[in-house]
């Protein structure tokens, strides 16, 4: 594993130098709050966003690198608000939208928004005395997980279907997934033309798949309940569990090519403890791509490749590895993300309850639209209503709605 320059560490015990560096950490924490506030902003749409501007950015290639951490850090911690506030998930919380939209929609949205943060937290605080050993042990057991890895996924999906409780819902199950990998398999791999050079079609499929059909039965429905108290019902032991299974997940994402966010969290409600229901879900999931951040930095060091959107913009900064520094931004921002996620969390569920949602809805569709053109240029359009028409599926054939993981899963599988 590389080792983090001398210079970096004496860095921070400078106390001019460490204030400057707080101050970048905060820049990209606010950064990361206002990415992670807007309905169906993909990370990775946002971090070649960051990697764009990067170069133009005055200040020490180590600062702003951290600022860049920070901000996906940050990034990972506020996408639970409209995922629940709205339904509106990007790829990391796709599996976390429904059970946190059921809790918002119960009058339990402080809770699932404290839940969120809790899961986030606690992942980041559990992956940094994790990432050594785990790092050894991965990429001990990596060249074999690679060599099998259609057969795990394989594994996941036929477990995913296997545990839905009527035949109904095995049947819409396994449609779900089918059209879903379909789907993915036709549109992964396009790179069109856009205005925004932060392309990909994970923003117009992830808004398709999981929000669209959130809004549209939304725009018949009564709008958001009034929220009562944060209090968390749930056991501290349950709690615990389900963070750590998130980060341990996290740790699979960051060293093993392939598998997303997304992916590992589907994993992850396999093992959840029995009883951790939406909450513990909510716990588990939310912590996957938080420690993602820590073991796709170790992965950086370990193997040189970056295995996240924002290390891809992380090395354009020409950075220098200083892991001690790195880590100090990261848990920083974790910190910051945690308080933040809950002043502005609880702001932004009274706003949208004050409204009529019928119209929030409307206009989230719009700006859902407007992002995919701006992403993927015209086929984002085609993409977000065919994976809305896909997204129906498993909702009126009350199946769950993470079979729609296939459009990820089943390519991998298949070795698209």
């Amino acid at each position: 594993m590389a080792a983090a320059p001398v210079e970096a560490v004496e860095l921070v015990a400078d106390p001019a130098l460490s204030l400057r560096l707080l101050a970048w950490v905060l820049a990209g924490a606010l950064l990361g709050t206002c990415s992670g506030l807007v309905p169906g902003l993909h990370a990775n749409n946002f971090a070649l966003l960051l990697a764009g501007l990067a170069p133009s950015v005055p200040g020490p290639p180590l600062f702003v690198g951290c600022a860049m951490l920070a901000a996906g850090v940050v990034h990972t911690f506020c996408n639970a608000v409209p995922a629940m506030a709205l339904g509106v998930p990007d790829a990391e919380m796709a599996v976390t939208a429904l059970p946190g939209h059921r809790l918002v929609l119960a009058g339990r949205g402080y809770e699932a928004i404290r839940l969120s943060a809790v899961g986030s937290l606690l992942a980041v605080l559990a992956a940094v005395p994790l990432a050594v050993p785990v790092t050894r042990a991965v990429t001990t057991v990596y060249p074999t997980l690679r060599a099998h890895l259609s057969l795990v996924l394989a594994a996941v999906a036929v477990t995913m279907i296997a545990t839905e409780r009527s035949r109904r819902g095995r049947v819409g199950g396994l449609l779900s997934f089918a059209l879903a990998a379909g789907l993915g398999a036709l549109t992964l791999d396009l790179s069109p033309d856009a205005p925004l050079a932060a392309g990909g079609t994970l923003a117009p499929l992830f808004a398709g798949l999981f929000g669209a059909p959130v809004l549209l039965d939304a725009i018949r429905g009564g709008g958001l309940p009034r929220q009562a108290n944060g209090t968390i019902n749930v056991s501290r032991r349950v709690v615990g569990a389900t963070a750590v299974a998130g980060a341990l997940a996290g740790a699979i994402v960051g060293y093993v090519p392939g598998i997303t966010a997304a992916i590992a969290a589907v994993a992850v409600l396999i093992v959840v403890p029995e009883g951790a229901s939406d909450r513990g879900y909510i716990v588990a999931t939310s912590g996957v791509d938080t420690a993602n951040t820590i073991f796709a930095l170790f992965a950086l060091a370990a193997i040189g490749q970056p295995r996240t959107g924002v290390l891809v913009a992380f090395e354009r900064t020409s950075a220098p590895l200083a892991l001690p520094v790195l880590l100090a931004a990261v848990v920083l921002a974790g910190l910051v993300g945690f308080a933040l996620v809950i002043a502005v969390g609880d702001a932004y569920l009274d706003l949208i309850g004050r409204l009529a949602y019928w119209k929030v809805s409307v206009a989230v569709l719009v700006l859902l639209l407007v992002l995919s053109y701006l992403f993927t240029g015209p086929i984002g359009i085609a993409i977000f209503v065919a994976a809305a028409a896909v997204g129906m599926v498993p909702v009126r054939l009350r199946a769950r709605r993470v079979h729609l993981m296939g459009v990820l899963i089943g390519p991998l599988m298949l070795g698209l």
